[in-house]
């Protein structure tokens, strides 16, 4: 049965603080270990009102101190911010305090705008090199050569796991032509899915890290006891969707009863393709969306999201989910 992991953004919903957001996703983290998800991943993301895993090493230093067992990781670190070699002594680092435990997911894109970026004091030309900086970060925790001049100390020797992430064709050739782990961002940016996965499978080669292709793909569960309730949790993503590409990003807001009702046709188009990869209603509903997302892409594991407002709400979501998946694998 396909396995689950976690994907949180660390949302700052309106009215509240990112200390409260750490502290929530914290107590997520440890609902899922003890749910049985695999993983929980953290992402980068920079000036945005809404998300607090900007800093997004500290933030996975915080959630695996506070569990025991689940994998904890970037989904992703944009590798164009920032220096191979600090990557490789941060993760290095993450993996000798929490040995066994720790991912490695590579993006290309900023994970901001490009005012954003140049405050970052990275070259933008950067992202062109990506596939470069990917082999001399995987260098860097290989054991040191007799003789080796840079060395990242925490880091070398250290079998920390390396995803590519992506939303195009681009991370898929890559992931393909290096033997890693595909992390496709389906619950936002779903277009190029089917393409992706058939040049990643078709052009696989094995790796010293994996001999066959490996896929986890994003999904957006929003998981109630009624249809009715789930759709009005989602209704929070879809504001904040909005508000994104419309340029006003934010903090994450409330929900509102029948907020696609009123949209122009226009957002509502945007919606439907952004979020088409969304599973939206009651345990039965869950069910049968996943099954269907599964037997469609066969995906090997998913990485679900649910940013509710709520927090209570967003972890009784993981909770039915988890029961749902239990059922499907024993019917499996």
């Amino acid at each position: 049965m396909t396995a689950l992991s976690v994907l949180d953004l660390s949302p700052i919903t309106q009215g509240s603080t990112a200390s409260q957001s750490l502290a929530n996703s914290l107590d997520l983290a440890r609902h899922a270990e003890r749910l049985g998800y695999r993983r929980y991943w953290l992402a980068e993301h920079h000036n945005m009102p809404g998300i607090a895993s900007a800093a997004t090493s500290v933030v996975i230093a915080h959630v695996a101190g506070g569990t025991k067992s689940i994998r904890v990781g970037a989904g992703g670190i944009m590798l164009p911010n920032h220096a191979p070699l600090v990557i490789a002594e941060q993760f290095g680092t993450l993996a000798a305090l929490f040995p066994g435990r720790i991912d490695l997911g590579l993006g290309r894109a900023p994970g901001t705008d490009m005012l954003t970026a140049r405050a970052l004091r990275r070259n933008l030309e950067s992202a062109d090199n990506f596939p470069q900086d990917v082999v001399e970060l995987m260098g860097y925790f290989q054991p040191a050569e007799e003789g080796q001049r840079i060395r990242a100390v925490p880091g070398e020797g250290q079998s920390v796991p390396v995803w590519i992430l992506g939303s195009s064709l681009y991370g898929a050739q890559l992931a393909a032509l290096l033997g890693l782990p595909y992390a496709f961002a389906s619950h936002f940016a779903p277009a190029e899915l089917d393409h992706a996965l058939e040049v990643y499978r078709t052009r696989f080669q094995p790796s010293a890290q994996l001999d066959k292709p490996y896929v986890m793909l994003g999904l957006n569960v929003f998981a109630a006891p009624s249809d009715a309730e789930a759709k009005l949790l989602f209704s929070s993503l879809q504001q904040a969707f909005v508000n994104l590409r419309s340029g006003r990003p934010g903090q994450l807001p409330p929900p509102v009863e029948n907020y696609d009702r009123d949209l122009d046709p226009a957002a509502k188009a945007m919606l439907a393709q952004a979020l088409s990869c969304a599973v939206v209603g009651s345990p039965e509903t869950v069910r049968q969306g996943i099954d269907a997302f599964i037997s469609r892409t066969g995906a090997d594991e998913l990485m679900v999201t649910a940013q509710c407002f709520d927090h209570a709400a967003r972890v009784r979501s993981f909770e039915i989910l988890a029961d749902v998946h239990k059922s499907m694998s024993k019917a499996a």
